[in-house]
């Protein structure tokens, strides 16, 4: 890690106030052209110049640590002064999101080559950022807060103290390219009435609010922004017209579209009678509608404005194709609405290939627009109802990176984080959570996916040769195997793993005890990868061992079982057999197409994206995107059946990319529409066709 030092500037906040929650604090300075802007905090903080957006940070890291950005400021800069502001909220919740650490901001203003704004010292005002209303509820069970805001706002000064010291570190990886894309058109507009719903949406984000799951309860809400939402009832009418200029009546409602899934901050200029504007979003449209708590989310923002013209950027990063803008003003016009991309800069991208071929360019392109979303500081999951740094998926996606840019900078990152804590809140001793960055109160944990950060770390030191990262990692994966070998049984398999047991999702998820197969599979490629990086031949037959034990019990004669159970008369095989399975056991090396060729020819041949339509083997419980179908992938383009693959890829993916031009977190939509692993898609696309250049 690589220590930042601020020479003048400390760590400040609100006197008082630096654990409660959802706090918002506005910072104002004077610059020149050529200023320059050393900052971090915490939870999040926005810097703008001018009335523009220049940066949302800081990058991410573990506990106790804090990553600083340097921005300069000329990109908005005029030839005269200019006006710095600086949003900092203080959230103070757990998520699986953002850490649970007390608020703060450091921030110092160069110009000239000199100081002339730092935190504890001069040239900043402070102010309490009354614009957003600070009891709202959660976005999700996975993110912080909800955005409502009252304008214009009476902001109060307020009286600014030294917090604890912290310790700070480097950004060490690319700054996004801020571009903003327009909504294209707006492909619904009507009137709207006020009613009562059936039921209101409720979530455990809402209704069990506490100890475990921080935030404001249902009752001490100022502005119920689902609750709002949801009774506004809307005449859908379809329409087909630019998006550049709405105008609005009373109680009237236009959905707008940005033609793709895009990640960033909702931005447009509104002029307005006075009233409030509600805005609701979503990934897809459902019957013609925005679902806005489609997947578990309150995917909504409220505005109370009073009459006036207004410039307004969200704060929180959201994704969305489509946004559903209601307002009860008896007159309003919003222009220039779109969104402020956060995502990984395309300056970085290597060059795409020329496919010659429709479908798998749009997938290409649809797999590369996921990474980006995906990718800024960390890996997530999804940009949208978590924005969490999952391993597994970071597996995935950590590859995408150096495909794409021939670096592991995020890689780094990510899997350095993991080691900054000296032990993990709540998370047994020796396990590692299962998303971080985050603070998880309720314990749960996924065994298997400390295994996948292992055989991560084992592709990053291939990777990188970067040893000094693996070394500082090699106390922690050892206490990881420890942990795991309390659960080693008499044959030196797993059993009876405690919290989730998570192999995909799919059938193969309710086999998951007492014995499961899978999850043993990847824990003999743990121990390789242990092996591997760290030179230890005994976990190497011990890796040899476990694989020969699970062939001896998983293997039916047909197909690999994926479970046992334990009875009073020993291990008692399921005899279920799902396509996930058999994906794992040769993605592992425990199958391999010499031991099983039978086996082989019939995934390759038999199995895919058509299996469904013929249903062949009905009794074989079907794969799903993450991570069955992109393990067989993984084992097509392994084997060099390039031909095959593509006809998996056109057959998995295209009608995603058609739909959101981004790649799914499953084979429908019913969940997340954007996940980071899927863009794995981008690797196997990009070797086979650059190879293929080559030849010509």
């Amino acid at each position: 890690m690589k220590k930042f030092e601020f020479k003048k500037a400390v760590p400040v906040w609100i006197k008082g106030e630096e654990k409660e929650m959802n706090v918002s604090l506005l910072l104002s300075a004077k610059a020149g052209r050529n200023a320059k802007l050393d900052i971090t905090g915490h939870s999040l903080y926005q810097v703008f110049v001018n009335g523009e957006l220049l940066s949302e940070g800081p990058a991410r890291a573990g506990h106790g640590y804090y990553r600083a950005d340097r921005l300069d400021i000329s990109r908005l800069a005029s030839e005269d002064e200019n006006d710095i502001r600086i949003i900092v909220a203080g959230y103070n919740v757990n998520s699986f999101y953002l850490l649970d650490e007390p608020s703060f901001v450091c921030a110092e203003l160069y110009d000239g080559g000199r100081i002339t704004a730092y935190t504890g010292g001069e040239g900043f005002t402070y102010e309490r950022y009354t614009d957003r209303i600070r009891k709202t509820q959660r976005y999700s069970f996975q993110r912080p807060f909800t955005e409502a805001y009252s304008l214009p706002a009476k902001r109060e000064p307020v009286i600014i103290e030294r917090t604890e010291d912290k310790n700070f570190i480097e950004r060490g990886i690319p700054f996004p390219d801020y571009e903003k894309t327009a909504f294209s058109r707006v492909v619904s507009q009507g009137s709207y009435t006020v009613c009562e719903p059936g039921r209101y949406f409720d979530d455990r984000a809402i209704s069990n609010t506490g100890d475990k799951i921080k935030g404001f309860k249902p009752e001490e809400l100022t502005v119920f922004i689902s609750r709002e939402v949801e009774k506004l009832k809307c005449e859908l009418t379809p329409a087909d017209k630019p998006a550049g200029r709405v105008e609005f009546k009373k109680n009237t409602y236009a959905i707008l579209d940005l033609s793709a899934e895009l990640t960033g901050f909702i931005d447009f200029e509104i002029e307005t009678s006075g009233g409030r504007l509600y805005i609701s979003f979503d990934e897809i449209l459902r019957d013609g509608d925005v679902n806005f708590t489609r997947f578990g989310t309150c995917s909504a923002m409220i505005y109370d404005l009073l009459p006036g013209k207004y410039r307004l950027t969200g704060f929180e990063p959201y994704s969305l194709r489509f946004a559903k803008f209601c307002t009860d003003a008896d007159d309003a016009v919003i222009t220039n609405a779109g969104l402020i991309r956060f995502e990984f800069s395309k300056k970085e991208l290597c060059e795409k290939p020329d496919f010659g071929d429709e479908a798998l360019s749009r997938v290409y392109d649809a797999a590369v627009s996921t990474f980006r979303q995906n990718t800024v500081d960390i890996f997530m999951d999804c940009p949208s109802r978590e924005r969490a740094g999952w391993l597994c998926d970071s597996y995935f996606t950590s590859r995408v990176e150096y495909a794409l840019t021939g670096k592991s900078a995020v890689e780094h990152n990510f899997l350095e984080n993991f080691l900054m804590p000296e032990k993990f809140r709540v998370t047994p001793e020796g396990m590692l959570p299962m998303c971080y960055p985050s603070d998880h109160y309720d314990g749960v944990y996924i065994p298997n996916w400390a295994m996948w950060y292992v055989v991560e770390l084992e592709e990053y030191l291939q990777r990188t040769g970067d040893t000094e990262l693996t070394e500082r990692a090699k106390k922690r994966v050892l206490e990881l195997l420890e942990f795991f070998r309390g659960f080693e049984n008499g044959d030196g398999l797993l059993q009876k793993l405690q919290s989730w047991v998570f192999i995909e999702w799919s059938h193969s998820n309710d086999l998951t005890q007492d014995i499961n197969y899978p999850t043993n599979m990847l824990y003999c490629k743990f121990k390789r990868a242990i092996a591997n990086i760290y030179n230890i031949p005994s976990l190497s037959d011990e890796a040899d061992a476990l694989a020969l034990k699970i062939r001896e019990q998983s293997y039916t004669g047909k197909w690999f079982c994926d479970n046992s159970y334990l009875t009073d008369n020993g291990i008692k095989p399921s005899g279920e057999c799902t396509e996930s399975c058999q994906y794992y056991a040769f993605f592992t090396g425990v199958a391999t197409k010499e031991l099983y060729p039978a086996l082989w020819d019939t995934l390759v041949h038999d199995f895919g994206p058509e299996r469904k339509k013929n249903n062949k083997y009905p009794e074989i419980a079907y794969a799903n995107a993450f991570i069955g179908n992109y393990l067989r992938l993984q084992l097509l383009f392994r084997e060099g059946l390039y031909d095959e693959l593509l006809d998996n890829v056109r057959g998995y993916f295209d009608y995603m990319a058609k739909k959101t031009g981004t790649l799914w977190e499953n084979d429908g939509d019913y969940a997340s529409c954007n996940h980071g692993f899927a863009s794995h898609v981008a690797l196997w696309l990009l070797h086979i066709y650059k190879k293929e250049d080559k030849k010509k």
